[in-house]
């Protein structure tokens, strides 16, 4: 697999444990931070996604 894809891997696995940390500590910066990372990495995974079968030939 490509760096690219590893890269949103770990970005959303690491969203997915700040938003726990953050609602088990009642910590809301936290937890919306993780919930951020999340949704960003699966989009940019997504936008990676379907730039690469668009331009290929």
């Amino acid at each position: 697999m490509p760096w690219n894809t590893w890269l949103c891997l770990a970005l959303a696995v690491l969203g997915v444990v700040l938003f726990l940390y953050g609602a088990n500590y009642y910590d809301a910066v936290v937890g919306w931070a993780g919930v951020f990372l999340f949704l960003g990495a699966v989009l940019a995974f997504l936008i990676w996604y379907i730039y690469s079968e668009l331009t290929r030939r």
